[in-house]
């Protein structure tokens, strides 16, 4: 089971049209989510395999999406970690880590088993889906994550000498490696990761430390693993795709072309802006004919290895209708 498109575009050969997924695809915008939502909540729906997978699978059979996702939150990582999460409606911690008390959120083992239903519903998942689409699951970044666990509000220290250094090497790092694998063994055909708070890090951090933790994580799972980044600087790009990831995720304000002429393998994903899936059916039809005009000028070479999706997330009040005519559109100018 896995969907033509996608394989062709991790595996950097060239096809006339690209495989399509959004991250956050099974969420708010959509009626299907919508209606489990007057039942259940959010972390029974994150939580409960059997409904997990049915969220994942509704917009795959509503749009024809290549790619289903497993449906979960980054955040599941850190309640196992014993970081008590609630959502209310976004995300709320009653305890923050800290150099004082980080000792209480070490125990790797117990925050691995507590994600066990993520495995069931990777395999109930795979199941119900159709044998022509492709599977994948995620995983925070290192560093979001790492914002999140000290509260928002707080700036995260990155130095040789920091607790916050020492939390993501011992702890946080070893932990998503673990995660990552327990998804593949439950049959994800890639996991990405996604790193969408690094606009807060010093480039310098980025650079200098931030880099070699990302290289222990790609090194770990050859060409299995995406990187998606949000907020890096042009400069920081470039120096993050010298890494041996499977492939790229790209925010709005990174040229694609530049990206797809420029890279050295796999995938490159995004970056059509997820606010103009906002605009009226017309103004919608003008930006998305101007998106796949320019991407036109490159020849099917120059435009292997690339994954349409969009900058970010897609936003909770996108019309679905919005999402029916990106589809449509996408594969009638790449034919």
């Amino acid at each position: 089971m896995s969907n033509n498109l996608f394989l062709n575009a991790l595996n950097n050969i060239a096809q006339p049209t690209p495989p399509i997924w959004f991250m956050r695809q099974a969420g708010r915008y959509h009626h299907h989510y919508r209606e489990y939502k007057k039942k259940y909540s959010f972390e029974e729906l994150c939580k409960d395999p059997e409904l997990s997978s049915d969220i994942a699978c509704g917009p795959v059979k509503e749009f024809d999406f290549d790619v289903a996702i497993l449906f979960s939150d980054i955040l599941f990582i850190l309640e196992g970690l014993g970081l008590s999460l609630k959502f209310d409606p976004g995300p709320i911690f009653s305890d923050y880590l800290t150099s004082k008390n980080m000792n209480k959120f070490q125990d790797i083992d117990k925050a691995i088993n507590h994600l066990e239903f993520q495995k069931k519903a990777i395999h109930l998942t795979k199941n119900k889906i159709q044998s022509n689409k492709s599977l994948i699951g995620f995983v925070g970044g290192p560093f979001t994550l790492l914002q999140f666990a000290i509260g928002k509000k707080n700036k995260v220290i990155l130095n040789q000498n920091s607790f916050e250094i020492d939390f993501l090497k011992h702890t946080l790092i070893p932990l998503l490696k673990k995660n990552i694998q327990l998804q593949l063994e439950a049959g994800a055909e890639l996991i990405m990761i996604f790193d969408s708070g690094l606009s807060k890090m010093d480039p310098n951090d980025f650079d200098n430390l931030y880099l070699d933790l990302l290289k222990n994580i790609s090194e770990s799972f050859q060409n299995k693993i995406g990187y998606y980044a949000k907020g890096l600087s042009n400069s920081s790009f470039n120096s993050l795709i010298n890494l041996n990831f499977a492939g790229f995720g790209c925010d709005k304000n990174i040229n694609l072309q530049t990206l797809l002429s420029n890279k050295n393998h796999g995938f490159i994903q995004g970056n059509f802006d997820e606010d103009k899936m906002l605009l009226n059916t017309n103004e919608l039809k003008e930006e998305l004919s101007i998106y796949c005009e320019n991407l036109l000028k490159m020849d099917m070479n120059q435009r292997s290895g690339w994954i349409c999706g969009l900058g970010h997330g897609i936003k909770k009040d996108t019309p679905e209708e919005n999402v029916h005519l990106f589809i449509k559109t996408i594969r009638e100018f790449f034919i």
